[in-house]
Formats: C-alpha cells, sequence, structure tokens
C-alpha cells in the first residue's frame, strides 16, 4: 500500500458523506478497516495530528540478541572484510547451535551499516586511513607575509635531457609565501634532494630578484617542511639559527598542514607540464607521450617565466588575489640578512679548497682574478659559487669572506655550470672523435720496410752455419733471453 499523506487522508475522509466505506475504500484503493481506524482516530483528535502515522511501540529495541549482533560485528571487522552474505551465514548457524532465533539478511545488514565509520576504516584500512578521514586537522594559517615559508620538493611529471643527451626526470625545491601564496624562490636539480639544493632554493627567495616582476625577498619568521633528511639536516638547522628563522617540521606522515604547498604543485602539474615536449601523464609508469628536447636551463626559464607571469599574477582560488598584489598590499617591511656575502657563506654550495695561484684561482677548469687576493698567493682558500650562475665565485679565507673573483671570458654573460660543463664535454668529445681518425689513418699506411733486414728469399749469399754458431757461441750469456715467459728486471 500507498504512503498516504495527512492532507490525502482526510481529503478522502471527507468524502465519506453518503458514500459506504466499501465503496470508497475500492475507489481508493484502502481497505475498509483501515478507513475505519482513520476515521476514529480522527473523531478522537479532530485535528490533522491525530492523522500523523504512530511511530513503532518497539522502535529502537533490539530484538536480535546481544549476543548475535556482537558476532556480526566481530565478523564485519575482519580484514579483509568478509560480505553480507558470508556473516549471515555463518550466524544462522551460530544462533542455531545456541538454541535463538536466527536473524535475517536484511538484519544482519542493518546491524553492519550500524557500525562506526571510523571503527570499520581502522579495520580495513589502516590507522593512516581512519586519521586521514576522521581526525580534526590543524591547519597553520599566517597573518602577514613572511609570517611563514614552506618549503618542500616534487618529482616532476616531466622528461628533459642530461648533458649526455639521456632522458631524465628533473626534481624541483620550492619555497611557498602561506600568507600570499606567493612562489618566494626555487631550484631545479637532477638526482636526490640534498640540503645543498634546499639552501640554493633558499638563497633566491631570500634574495632580491632580476626580474622586477618578482618583488617577493627578505626572511622568514617561521620555515615549515616534512621531515625529510635534507630538512633536518644539521647544515639547515644552523643556517635557520643563524638568520633567526624558526624550522618547523610537520607531523611524520601527516601531509595536511603542507596542502598549500602541494596545491602549488598540482598547478604546475596540470597547467604547465601537459603543454610541454615530455610530459609524463600520471599512471604510464614513466613513459612520456612525445619525445623529450628540453634542457635544464630551458626548463629553468620556463618555470620561471610561469611562476612570475602567470601564477603570482593572477586571483588565487582561495584568497580571491593574486599572491604579487597580497604580498605587496600589506605595506609589510621584509627582514633581511646582515650582508649577502654573510647569506652566501651560510646557503651557497661549498666546493672543495683552492690555492691561489700567481694567474687567480683555479676552478671548474675555469680562471677566476681578483685583485684582492693579490696578498694571497699560495694560501688554501675555500670557494662558493652559485650554480645558477658561475660568472663569478666567493672566496673566503678562514671562514671569514675574502672578495668574489670574476672569470673574465664569463663575467659577460650569465652562464651555468651545467652550460659550461656541457660545453667542455663537447669539445672533449670533438677532439676524441678527430683523435680517432688521425689513429685509423696512421693504422691504414702501409709498413715501412727500408730498414728491415733481407729475409731468406731475398738474401743471395747465406751465412753459413759455422758463423751463425760460433756467432752464438761467442755472444755474452748475460745477453741471452731466458726461455721461459716470466719478465725478469734484468731483461726488460
Amino acid at each position: 500500500m500507498a504512503q498516504w499523506t495527512v492532507d490525502a487522508k482526510l481529503a478522502l475522509l471527507r468524502q465519506h458523506d453518503g458514500v459506504p466505506w466499501t465503496r470508497l475504500a475500492a475507489t481508493a484503493g484502502v481497505p475498509a478497516r483501515t478507513l475505519s481506524r482513520w476515521a476514529q482516530q480522527y473523531r478522537i483528535r479532530p485535528t490533522s495530528a491525530g492523522l500523523e502515522r504512530l511511530p513503532r511501540a518497539d522502535k529502537g529495541r533490539q530484538r536480535t540478541s546481544q549476543e548475535i549482533v556482537e558476532a556480526i560485528q566481530a565478523l564485519a571487522l575482519r580484514h579483509p572484510e568478509p560480505t553480507a552474505a558470508f556473516i549471515h551465514r555463518r550466524v544462522s548457524g551460530l544462533a542455531q547451535d545456541r538454541g535463538v532465533p536466527a536473524p535475517s539478511y536484511s538484519t544482519v545488514r542493518a546491524v553492519i551499516a550500524r557500525i562506526d565509520p571510523g571503527l570499520r576504516t581502522l579495520a580495513q584500512h589502516g590507522e593512516a586511513a581512519c586519521r586521514d578521514r576522521f581526525e580534526l586537522v590543524y591547519r597553520r594559517t599566517a597573518s602577514r607575509p613572511y609570517a611563514q615559508w614552506q618549503a618542500d620538493h616534487t618529482l616532476l611529471d616531466l622528461a628533459i635531457l642530461d648533458r649526455k643527451g639521456e632522458p631524465v626526470r628533473p626534481w624541483l625545491t620550492t619555497v611557498l609565501d602561506d600568507f600570499s601564496r606567493a612562489v618566494a624562490g626555487y631550484s631545479l636539480f637532477l638526482g636526490a634532494p640534498t640540503a645543498e639544493r634546499t639552501a640554493l632554493a633558499l638563497h633566491q627567495a631570500i634574495n632580491r630578484k632580476t626580474n622586477p616582476a618578482w618583488p617577493v625577498m627578505g626572511l622568514p619568521d617561521v620555515l615549515y617542511s616534512d621531515h625529510g633528511s635534507d630538512f633536518t639536516s644539521a647544515r639547515l638547522e644552523r643556517v635557520c639559527l643563524d638568520m633567526h628563522v624558526r624550522l618547523i617540521h610537520s607531523p611524520v606522515g601527516v601531509p595536511e598542514g603542507r596542502g598549500k604547498i602541494e596545491r602549488f604543485y598540482g598547478t604546475i602539474t596540470t597547467e604547465l607540464l601537459p603543454h610541454l615536449p615530455g610530459h609524463i601523464p600520471h599512471g604510464t609508469n614513466g613513459t612520456p607521450t612525445s619525445p623529450p628536447v628540453l634542457t635544464m636551463e630551458q626548463l629553468d626559464a620556463i618555470l620561471e617565466r610561469f611562476i612570475v607571469e602567470e601564477y603570482n599574477a593572477r586571483p588565487h582560488s582561495e584568497t580571491r588575489e593574486a599572491p604579487a598584489t597580497r604580498w605587496a598590499a600589506s605595506g609589510f617591511i621584509p627582514r633581511t640578512p646582515a650582508s649577502s656575502d654573510e647569506l652566501d657563506l651560510l646557503l651557497l654550495t661549498a666546493a672543495t679548497t683552492r690555492k691561489v695561484q700567481r694567474d687567480g684561482i683555479q676552478f671548474a677548469s675555469t680562471r677566476y682574478v681578483s685583485p684582492v687576493l693579490a696578498a694571497y698567493v699560495g694560501e688554501q682558500v675555500t670557494v662558493r659559487f652559485n650554480p645558477r650562475d658561475v660568472g663569478e665565485i666567493r672566496v673566503y679565507f678562514n671562514d671569514a669572506f675574502l672578495c668574489r673573483a670574476i672569470a673574465p671570458e664569463l663575467a659577460a654573460d650569465e652562464i651555468s655550470l651545467e652550460q659550461l660543463q656541457t660545453a667542455r664535454a663537447q669539445r672533449r668529445h670533438t677532439l676524441k672523435q678527430q683523435l680517432r681518425q688521425r689513429r685509423s689513418l696512421a693504422d691504414a699506411l702501409p709498413d715501412d720496410t727500408r730498414y728491415l733486414p733481407p729475409t731468406e728469399t731475398t738474401d743471395p749469399e747465406p751465412a753459413p752455419a759455422s758463423a751463425s754458431a760460433s756467432a752464438s757461441a761467442s755472444a755474452p750469456p748475460e745477453l741471452t733471453p731466458p726461455r721461459h715467459g716470466l719478465r725478469l728486471y734484468a731483461t726488460d
């Protein structure tokens, strides 16, 4: 029978005037006894409330024994989770053995549905899944620029060409301002993330950019990161201590606190990388859709243009403001290092020590000169450099900044260490190829037989046997070669 509303019941009862209950029941499709009961309820309470459906007297009561209910719940929390049909058959046999009524299939399903969702998730998917779905998350929110920066790494879904022309996948380290969502700095590299790569991204984030459309710079109050080995390294802790930056790590296995920087990586993955050659769609087992053609330097230029001209310049989906505009609108004056040389000492990659020669410092097969080095000829110094620009290096003596030395042939144009090494590798490859060609030409030349002794076929007067025997007998014994194959010092 269809569910009747209160208004429908009231309209049907009003048709009873002069119409028998049987005819009215046949027309409406309702049993006559039901119509009589509705009429009696309406006479007792002549309002619409008298026609409302009364709740069941046993509502909320559990007619299935508690023992069977607990057995159903225990079976449902097994891993892997059994089907409701299996649980119904199992508890039916259990109820028969214990002499209690067996539950119906619908009862078993209802008991399973009433289990706490958090308990079922914990049983079937583990503690991490239960925490991610049901536990409250504390979200760190900054109230102004530079109050908090986030730093993290990601392996890009893109294949590029390394110096040898082999396809490789680069890593990206990003430093993001929490308040404005503006990207403060980044670092592209090959290989596993290290503290040096993180320091390089921080160096770019803190320093003033050469691009005037990228104004983000300064020192943050808090640096927020995960528990990666590079973020928990003693090097980064020392850097933060010297710069008076508080280093905070997110709880192990809880990435929700870093969702803002993960959202930026999602933007890079969905809006930039699919338009580049060598893109690797997610789930394709590392297979690019097109052959990679970009180099590290080309990808670096593309990424900087995307960050400055698109990401930092357009309204953010959450703040409704462009990150660069939100950063500049606060009027906050950023905190800066005491000197750029001190910052370089802390963050830039340290090379091995070098000895100051009379013509300067030889580093990476390049000569660097500075007038200050004239007083330190013969001394051991420490060289630090920026891999993005090897036109100059920083020279330190006893951990104190000494000077900036430049390479005369590289100082006019900005060139990276990767470009320098690639050019030198190409030069060595060309020289080796020429050497192989020359050697193959030399090997193809005919043998020079002008000074060889004549052979038996060309010698008209062979020496008598007695003469040769006497000559061998007269030879000194120490010049006679040994008969064994072992080379001795005396015969070398």
